[in-house]
């Protein structure tokens, strides 16, 4: 049975529902329907407590609407915190975000745990992260076949980003490597199903152990005699016990990685600003303030033909605007040219751009320039992403 106790109203079915021992209203339940009507101050009024009693959906929510900034500011240190501790009780999806936020937070040896074990249940953004790695070498044994592999099932699952990366890897990695990577997969789903479903059994709470019968026995007395006299025995003054010794807090990452780890980290955060989650195959919190249907959640609408991006209207001076679509970051700057001149054949709104060629350490960002406002640069994008390319605004 799906939970209904998450934000997650059709999510996997990884969790079942729980009994709280709390007033009815302080319900994790009721703070989904606050969530969901918009009021996101109350929703996170009710997770509140029960999160710090240790509820774990409580916990994941709460860690939810920290890092989208609803209810509460945005803080991802907060954020970290509560999917940490969901995630110790077992809840996956704090798991999978855990992971990913690590990630993006530049802790990426620390990260590759738990982006390890959420691509082993089938998550595509991990599995997005885990493929590069693969394919680069660093953080995880260099292995082009599985990398090829993973990025498929990335793309497969309706990641863009892992589609337009399918496309260069196409390019990069020799047929026959290609080939064994495709071998993989009927062996790589497999895997995951028995992944997930250990992963939910370990979740899931142990049966009540029945309560153990008494070690105290009854003694057979004789019969006692009328007028019998007897010396009551003393009363022992109750000691109290020693105070249990507080426990100290424990206080809770890696050198600089390579260039092409960073641009794995700036593609992460592309697919993450794309899709309006914090990296979880299962929905986080809606992004609209207007409740959503209570039926299944409808499939995005097939895309229509690509617009062209209009002109700037005068008395607008693009030039000065700060605003830029980037489209990808390199290792090889000489990638970044070639995917311009791609896009110019292939896009008639790229042929009228300006291009810019930013240099971050190792790094070439390759961005797109002379938008008159934000709102033209997220109307380049989206007509970008249509048809797989990555494009993300950025403000210079």
């Amino acid at each position: 049975m799906p939970s209904f106790r998450t934000i997650v109203l059709l999510a996997l079915p990884l969790l079942g529902i729980s009994t709280l021992a709390v007033p009815a209203r302080a319900d994790v339940k009721e703070g989904v329907d606050a969530w969901q009507a918009g009021d996101y101050r109350t929703a996170v009024a009710e997770w509140r407590p029960l999160a710090i009693a240790g509820d774990a959906d409580a916990q994941f929510n709460l860690g939810q609407a920290y890092k989208l900034g609803r209810g509460v500011p945005a803080d991802l240190a907060q954020a970290e915190a509560w999917y940490r501790r969901a995630a110790k009780q077992g809840h996956l999806q704090a798991e999978d975000n855990l992971g990913l936020v690590l990630f993006t937070a530049n802790r990426r040896e620390e990260a590759m745990p738990f982006i390890a074990r959420s691509a082993a249940r089938g998550e595509p953004r991990a599995q997005y992260v885990l493929g590069t790695a693969h394919f680069n070498g660093d953080l995880a044994e260099r292995d082009w076949p599985r990398a090829y592999a993973l990025t498929k099932r990335a793309s497969d699952a309706g990641l863009s980003i892992a589609s337009a990366r399918l496309a260069q890897l196409d390019n990069l990695i020799p047929l026959d490597q290609r080939q064994r990577g495709l071998a993989m997969i009927p062996d790589m789903e497999r895997s995951e199903q028995r992944e997930r479903l250990a992963a939910v059994s370990a979740a899931a709470p142990a049966a009540p152990k029945p309560a153990p019968t008494s070690p105290i026995k009854t003694a057979s007395l004789p019969p006692s005699a009328p007028g019998t006299s007897y010396t009551p025995p003393p009363v022992i003054a109750a000691t109290k016990p020693a105070p249990a010794p507080r426990s100290k807090p424990v206080t809770a990452s890696s050198p600089v990685a390579s260039a092409a780890a960073a641009a794995a980290v700036e593609a992460t955060a592309e697919a993450m600003a794309a899709t309006g989650q914090p990296g979880t195959t299962y929905a986080a919190p809606p992004e609209s303030n207007a409740p959503p249907s209570a039926g299944p959640e409808a499939a995005p609408a097939a895309p229509g033909p690509a617009r062209s991006v209009p002109a700037p209207p005068p008395g607008h001076d693009a030039t000065a605007s700060p605003w830029r679509a980037q489209l990808g970051a390199f290792g090889v700057e000489a990638n970044a040219r070639g995917l311009w001149a791609a896009l110019e054949k292939k896009h008639p709104a790229v042929a009228g751009r300006e291009r810019h060629m930013v240099k971050s350490g190792k790094l070439t960002r390759l961005q797109a320039g002379g938008f008159a406002n934000k709102g033209e640069a997220e109307r380049f994008c989206a007509s970008l992403r249509k048809d797989g390319q990555a494009c993300l605004v950025v403000d210079r």
